[in-house]
């Protein structure tokens, strides 16, 4: 048996058992957009962290395999009402569910998708199973409270950077730090290395969302998979927003453009990255992704186990922190 695994061949083992996944269940039609959305790839990273955290302490990984299964289905659950919320188009270059079916399927099959994620989650051995669940139900919820800020925040200029911060701790970071969490309690981590894998996720995940905000406006959009300035033309409360609305100059100009409802959309991208880089934002985010990354490496350091078992995570987190796409 293998003792320690790289996170490609842990993605390998996820994608394998994801595409097992099989809904027989009548209407087919209910099931039909849960196997479509989770046929659509993604990096697949939360799943893989639970493996991973499971593999610093026992080496066989499939027996976490009930909860990444549950926290990559619930993930895509979130992913399939989102882009109901936003009125997305597509995702990962493909139509939505709502698109390519409608409004009530994408309900009602998002319902659906959420039951099978806790489906999922109950196939935890019984020993670990009320922890497991507990932290999965209170992860649940705060991953909707993230979403509840973020849609609130669309209404308001004021937002502050620490309450931003806190929205993506919530609808970003939370299932990340819960996937490292959770391996870790049934590979028989202590209760202090679990919390310290929790933090370096939290920290992990508050650093993928700033990268993801700033390869959004700075990104290349072959790489990226998404087209630049997304955020920018839907006035979207990211970092570089926030951060120059608090500028008296740029908040004006800003405005400006926020409550304009016809315009150029290539105009309007150029405008705001141009305020932007004359406010020298992309270092500035730069800047604060690297603390966090520090941060979650000092987390990392202080689980008590083997170094060379946690040199795919620090591989992971550093890749996640300087990705392209």
């Amino acid at each position: 048996m293998k003792s320690l695994y790289t996170f490609d061949e842990v993605l390998d083992i996820v994608n394998n058992h994801i595409a097992d996944i099989k809904y027989t269940t009548e209407p087919i039609s209910l099931f039909e957009p849960i196997s479509y959305i989770l046929s659509l790839g993604g990096k697949r990273v939360r799943p893989a962290l639970s493996l991973m955290s499971y593999n610093l302490y026992k080496d066989d990984v499939e027996r976490v395999m009930p909860i990444a299964l549950a926290i990559e289905v619930f993930h895509n659950f979130t992913l399939l009402h989102d882009d109901l919320m936003d009125k997305a188009d597509m995702r990962r270059g493909k139509p939505t569910v709502h698109i390519k079916w409608n409004d009530n399927t994408a309900v009602l099959s998002g319902d659906a998708m959420l039951i099978e994620a806790y489906k999922e989650i109950a196939k935890t051995e019984t020993g670990f199973l009320p922890q497991v669940l507990d932290l999965f139900s209170v992860t649940a919820t705060e991953i909707c409270c993230g979403q509840q800020y973020d849609m609130e925040f669309e209404k308001r200029l004021d937002v502050t950077i620490p309450e931003y911060l806190e929205m993506i701790r919530l609808k970003t970071a939370v299932l990340l730090a819960c996937a490292l969490k959770e391996g870790a309690i049934v590979g028989g981590a202590s209760a202090e290395d679990a919390d310290n894998l929790y933090d370096f996720g939290i920290n992990v995940g508050l650093g993928f969302q700033l990268r993801d905000d700033l390869l959004d406006v700075y990104g290349n959009s072959d790489s990226f998979g998404k087209k630049i300035g997304g955020d920018i033309l839907c006035n979207k409360k990211t970092f570089l927003l926030i951060t120059a609305l608090s500028d008296p100059a740029a908040k004006e100009e800003l405005q400006t453009w926020i409550n304009k409802t016809d315009f150029d959309e290539n105009e309007k991208i150029k405008a705001v990255t141009k305020i932007y880089d004359n406010l020298d934002l992309k270092k500035k985010s730069e800047d604060l992704i690297a603390d966090y990354y520090e941060k979650a490496v000092s987390c990392l350091n202080k689980v008590d186990i083997n170094e060379e078992r946690k040199t795919e995570l620090h591989k992971l987190a550093k890749n996640l922190m300087s990705r392209t796409s």
